[in-house]
């Protein structure tokens, strides 16, 4: 450990980091315990790159460095530090994905203060702009929002913040289209519907197993679960607006939701018989995955509120 505070000398002390707002303070004690805290798993992601490099060279994958289903989130001086780690080991990262200050629970909406997240964020893609330059690691390093789905409130943020830097984004919202094929499976009515509250019914008998590997990532009240003989008599509408994620509908319930987002190992064990309709089903279910990504993600994180790009009248 001793060693890596040796040979980075510029993480300690006062760091001019351009676009910042004022420069990094770092004390050589705490460059040793970010140190301390990150370097083994930096090697382990070095180690783990040169296999995959050998198996299938350097140019035919894409190196992600996740950090975000950690205890604590991570500032942007340490996240400087672990930049410094992975450039000694040679990691050509181009995604690197730090746990933020606030709740990314699955499927809903961010949870915490949006100007700190938003004052944290532009820190970070200061950082890395910084990084880049600084250990020669691909021009297209970028932040990842892992949990993104769902997070409309720091969408307008993020889309300011990435004009301003000029910077991409990696987004992770594979979570939603999930729940958007429950969605159009129960929208479709019939052998659609009910298999949906057959997954529910499954999830719910097994709230404990299904949630524990998530725990870090989701937040919910059992009490306020609905039980599997209520949903039972649910028509499609009701289904429906419980698991959309519409703040403004009354009948909307984040944990249900967030249940349904961790529940998709149920349908995995369903096999052929939930492909089955989910190629019987699929109108609903292609409209709905549509909607929800172009509409509700991609233009508000891109485009904000001005939706004439996506239709071609600019």
């Amino acid at each position: 450990m001793k060693s890596f505070v040796d040979r980075h000398s510029e993480l300690v002390g006062r760091i001019e980091v351009p676009n910042i707002g004022r420069p990094l303070e770092i004390a050589r004690a705490e460059v040793q315990r970010v140190a301390n805290k990150y370097l083994f798993a930096a090697q382990e992601a070095g180690r783990i790159c040169r296999h995959i490099e050998t198996a299938k060279g350097l140019s035919n994958f894409i190196a992600e460095i996740s950090m975000d289903e950690t205890d604590s989130s991570q500032t942007p001086p340490e996240l400087l530090v672990i930049l410094a780690a992975l450039a000694d080991e040679g990691v050509p990262v181009q995604t690197i994905a730090p746990k933020f200050t606030g709740r990314f629970n699955k499927g809903v909406d961010y949870v915490g203060d949006l100007a700190q997240f938003e004052q944290e964020f532009n820190a970070d893609l200061a950082v890395i702009a910084f990084a880049v330059k600084q250990y020669r690691f691909p021009a297209n390093l970028k932040l990842s929002v892992h949990s993104g789905s769902d997070k409309f409130s720091i969408y307008a943020p993020i889309r300011k913040a990435l004009a301003r830097f000029n910077a991409g984004l990696h987004i992770k919202t594979a979570g939603t289209t999930w729940l958007e094929e429950v969605i159009g499976l129960a929208e479709a009515g019939g052998e659609g519907l009910a298999l949906a509250k057959e997954i529910y019914a499954e999830a719910f008998a097994h709230v404990d197993e299904l949630c524990a590997p998530y725990a870090a990532v989701i937040d919910i009240d059992a009490k306020k679960l609905p039980s599997k003989t209520a949903v039972q008599g649910w028509d499609s509408e009701q289904f429906v607006s419980e698991l959309r994620h519409d703040p403004k509908c009354r009948s909307f319930n984040p944990y249900l939701r967030q249940l349904l987002h961790v529940g998709y190992k149920v349908a995995a064990r369903m096999g052929d018989r939930y492909l089955k309709l989910l190629n019987e089903c699929e109108p609903t279910i292609a409209r709905n995955v549509t909607e929800n990504l172009y509409d509700r993600h991609l233009n508000p994180l891109f485009l904000g509120a001005d939706r004439s790009v996506m239709s071609g009248k600019t």
